[in-house]
């Protein structure tokens, strides 16, 4: 223990911590020591680096106090006031008004001992201000979508709604092209617009601009369902790809073949959205298809995936190994590629050299090496990871497995001190064996190689047709929930409780038959 340590006596809070067992007293010394030297609350250094569960924290200072933690997932966003607090106080206090009432804020912090914070605010406000406990957490992620969602707004088009994105590029014309000047006009770059904005706003993954002989629709896959969304005139349909192709940066000129792009939409100063085109050549037209790209998704942290307990642990633990190699599979579509960059999130620190080959690269995150494979230049997947290897990499990250070759390459890099992690298109986790044999890689390679295979699907949402029901004890008892969870119920809300009981008894044939039945869900 330091000199600095030993005069340290631990009270309040940090004594809290170590009494009720999340650290030990030498870390709680050290921690509080940290805290005060960078000038930051005790409860988000320890969350910062991970040194404790910010949920326990939370519950821990609730006792210490007496006062009840807030669920900031249950909180709904409309209630929070708008602008009510300068930007510049919420991120220095990681403070978040959450609701008024009369004379009244309510803020949200993690630290109940923060009441410079209330002061400040108070001051600056004119406001009576009363803090609510939140897990820290969750509280930065909040603060997060708060600002981003005060700094712009996607529900008012103007001229000036795509300024941040890349439109050059596509000007060959040929004698049936649709001119730039032609989709430069305002309606087709309003529509457009507006069909992007939408998208992102509803929680999209894919735009689809689709032309038919007499028609021409647009639909939008929510939650892993297509929905049209609109069907504009078939007249335009050459102006609207030809607008979505300038954004793209790719030539208008031609409609033979197919073409891949990228637009960058800016939507704030903190927010950014990728979309990765591609057009098909189709009957009657130019069919393209967006896929949205959030970086964001890839910093939600490995507890927002979904994975139950014994799962996450078995993926971190895997992560921490230096070598062997972890494959994701799964559909399209079904969230292989956050999963790995969750992973690649939790490793990317200054000690690592982390190198990805894709095709293309969907989400960029700093710190990261990413190369986009490009087979018409001879730049595939097996060169990119021959390359790596005289990069000195610690951790390799391959978008996909085709070929025997990449398949070698990979193996042999996880053999010989690089941990690798990549993708697979199999049905399931025992089914990558088998593929990969069918490959022709060698059994006892697969065994001395692969560390951790991860079978993944997209879980089906309730439609917003959704309303709480009650729902008899008889029929909850028979689908294997206990009297204690049903009890639980009861005190609260029939949907939210009911999901939180089938995540505890993994009643997986129950949550998948509702999921896919919303009526199921109808009073």
């Amino acid at each position: 223990m330091s000199t600095n340590q030993s005069n340290i006596t631990l009270t309040g809070l940090a004594r809290r911590f170590v009494d009720d067992g999340l650290l030990d007293e030498a870390a709680a010394k050290d921690a509080f020591l940290q805290a005060s030297q960078n000038r930051i609350p005790l409860i988000t250094y320890l969350t910062q680096n991970n040194l404790a569960d910010s949920s326990k924290l939370a519950f821990s200072a609730a006792m210490e106090f007496g006062v009840s933690v807030l669920d900031l997932d249950s909180f709904l966003p409309e209630m929070m006031p708008e602008k009510a607090v300068d930007e510049k106080l919420i991120r220095k206090h990681n403070a978040l008004p959450l609701y008024k009432r009369g004379n009244r804020l309510f803020i949200a912090v993690s630290d109940p001992t923060n009441i410079q914070a209330l002061d400040e605010i108070k001051f600056n406000t004119g406001l009576s201000t009363d803090a609510v406990l939140v897990d820290d957490a969750k509280l930065r992620g909040a603060i997060d979508k708060y600002l981003e969602s005060q700094d712009t707004t996607m529900g008012d088009l103007d001229d000036a709604d795509l300024e941040g994105v890349e439109t050059e590029g596509g000007e060959q014309e040929d004698d049936g092209a649709v001119s730039a000047t032609e989709v430069d006009d305002a309606p087709i770059v309003k529509y457009v617009n507006k069909m992007l904005l939408d998208a992102i706003r509803g929680g999209a993954s894919d735009v689809h601009f689709e032309p038919y002989e007499k028609t021409y629709r647009v639909r939008y896959r929510t939650d892993g369902i297509l929905k049209e969304v609109s069907r504009p005139s078939i007249k335009l349909a050459p102006k609207i790809s030809a607008r979505v192709k300038i954004m793209a940066q790719l030539d208008i000129s031609e409609r033979r073949v197919p073409q891949d792009g990228r637009i960058k939409m800016k939507l704030s100063k903190t927010k950014a959205i990728d979309f990765r085109v591609n057009t098909l050549p189709t009957l009657w037209g130019e069919k393209i298809v967006l896929r949205i790209l959030d970086p964001s998704q890839a910093k939600l942290g490995i507890d927002v995936l979904g994975y139950e307990e014994d799962q996450k642990e078995m993926y971190m633990t895997a992560l921490e190994q230096p070598q062997g190699m972890i494959l994701v599979t799964g559909p399209t579509g079904s969230g292989k590629t956050v999963s790995l960059y969750t992973g690649l999130n939790i490793l990317n620190t200054h000690e690592r050299n982390i190198s990805t080959a894709e095709d293309p690269a969907e989400i960029n995150l700093e710190g990261i090496n990413q190369v986009n494979v490009n087979t018409r230049v001879g730049l595939g997947f097996a060169e990119a990871l021959r390359a790596f290897l005289r990069q000195d990499p610690d951790v390799i990250m391959v978008g996909e497995i085709r070929d025997l070759e990449t398949a070698n390459i990979a193996i042999k890099a996880a053999q010989t001190g690089h941990l690798v992690l990549s993708t697979l298109h199999t049905n399931s986790a025992a089914e990558t064996l088998t593929r990969m044999m069918n490959m022709g890689v060698p059994s006892f390679n697969i065994a001395t190689s692969v560390s951790l295979i991860i079978a993944q699907r997209l879980g089906r949402r309730l439609c917003s047709c959704k309303q709480a029901s009650d729902i008899p004890k008889d029929v909850l008892l028979k689908e294997g929930f206990t009297q204690e969870q049903i009890d639980t119920a009861s005190r609260c809300s029939a949907r939210t409780a009911v999901i939180n009981a089938m995540v505890d008894t993994k009643a997986a044939s129950v949550y998948t038959r509702w999921s896919r039945s919303p009526t199921s869900w109808r009073t």
